[in-house]
């Protein structure tokens, strides 16, 4: 974004302050000695004077310092934060393709019992069917081939002869046909068992490969979390030391007499997207300008991170990406990043509200939240203003 990045906070632009002032120190000090002895008061003045810049200058110095090592390790949590971000992914693909193969092979199985279940009662009708076939033939032998010659003494006619005689052979034949399709049926129920157990054990295999896959994920995960938490707790540390910098050099400076701006004009919501002021600073029109940019995009975790494009925000990455807009930020930083950025309160222009587990902007007065009252899901903007209690307030330098 341009060739202007100003690295929050600026040591260089206050030390060149501070250099300014200790010059000026010293040519009234300087003009203190060649007054004679009333100036012995305004000497002692002068002492203390230079006395109290030279500590806000070692107070800067010391923060400038840890401000680089805070910005290294921004560097590399915002890289785990990308890493984390992509495994989350991965593992959620992963486990859509093991719900997947799951339900492939719940009904897999379901098929395959009830298969088996048909089979069986195939099978005990083929047992009821030689049974009876087996008593029919019981039966015709104790009857000597259905006493054929009873038959014929019995019968009125030769017609009844034959009429009876085809009868008993109908039935012999039904019960054999009946028999013979039975055994048919259980022969291509069995062979229908054994595709089916084949591809439940394909199927099987299948969703332990991939269930293999989320495990290894899940255990990457776990390592890059792990990793981001210590060097978030590494961070935590220098962020307190620089804290307390910052809370002394707020205390020289009042010693010292430094001003406080005055508030900035109000932006304007037209439509969801903000129009900033026609007085506004350029870097506020940038950082404006690049939020209505995302204005629309949904929120996703770790969004933002591993690149300022991406097809969704989470809340640091959305002001991470607005911030970068106006030069203010030249990689993207985290929640707990951001409470070491800038200078501590609020601005004029430009104020972020931070703690370790979400964070949002405001920019000439209008909301930039992933969340929150007239909110949405993803980065928006908003008029209606949020408790600010458990939050961090940090400002741009010069807004």
């Amino acid at each position: 974004m341009g060739s202007l990045v100003l690295v929050a906070p600026n040591f260089r632009a206050r030390r060149l302050a501070l250099g300014l002032a200790l010059l000026m120190l010293g040519t009234v000090s300087a003009l203190a000695v060649t007054q004679g002895a009333p100036a012995q008061t305004e000497s002692s003045s002068a002492s203390e004077l230079e006395a109290k810049m030279g500590e806000l200058e070692s107070n800067v110095d010391q923060q400038g310092d840890l401000q680089s090592r805070i910005d290294a390790q921004n560097d590399e949590i915002n890289a785990v934060i990308a890493a984390e971000s992509d495994l989350r992914r991965k593992a959620d693909a992963a486990q859509a393709e093991l719900d997947a193969r799951q339900a492939e092979l719940d009904k897999a199985t379901q098929e395959l019992n009830d298969q088996k279940a048909y089979l069986a009662e195939i099978r005990a009708r083929l047992d009821r069917a030689m049974v009876a076939l087996e008593d029919l033939l019981v039966q015709m032998y104790k009857s000597n081939d259905a006493d054929t010659l009873g038959i014929v003494l019995n019968s009125d006619s030769w017609d009844e002869v034959v009429s009876q005689t085809d009868y008993i052979n109908r039935i012999q034949e039904h019960d054999e046909a009946v028999v013979e399709r039975v055994s048919g049926l259980r022969e291509e129920i069995e062979v229908m068992v054994a595709q089916l157990e084949e591809v439940q054990e394909r199927i099987k295999v299948t969703r332990d490969e991939v269930a293999a896959r989320r495990a290894e994920l899940a255990q990457a995960q776990s390592e890059v979390e792990a990793q981001h938490s210590q060097l978030v707790a590494m961070r935590s540390e220098r962020q307190a030391d620089l804290a307390a910098l910052q809370a002394q050099e707020k205390t020289l400076e009042k010693d010292l007499g430094t001003s406080i701006p005055g508030p900035g004009e109000r932006a304007a919501l037209i439509n969801g997207e903000a129009v900033a002021p026609a007085g506004a600073p350029l870097v506020v029109k940038a950082v404006i300008d690049a939020a209505n940019n995302i204005n629309d995009k949904p929120y996703l975790w770790g969004g933002g991170h591993g690149s300022f494009e991406d097809s969704g925000y989470d809340c640091s990455g959305a002001v991470s990406y607005a911030l970068n807009g106006g030069g203010l930020i030249d990689s993207p930083l985290d929640s707990s990043g951001f409470l070491a950025w800038g200078s501590p309160g609020a601005g004029s222009w430009i104020t972020i509200y931070t703690y370790s587990g979400h964070m949002y902007m405001l920019v000439a007065g209008l909301r930039f939240d992933t969340g929150g009252p007239g909110g949405g899901n993803g980065p928006r903007w908003s008029s209606v203003m949020r408790e600010t209690s458990g939050f961090t307030a940090r400002h741009a330098d010069g807004f």
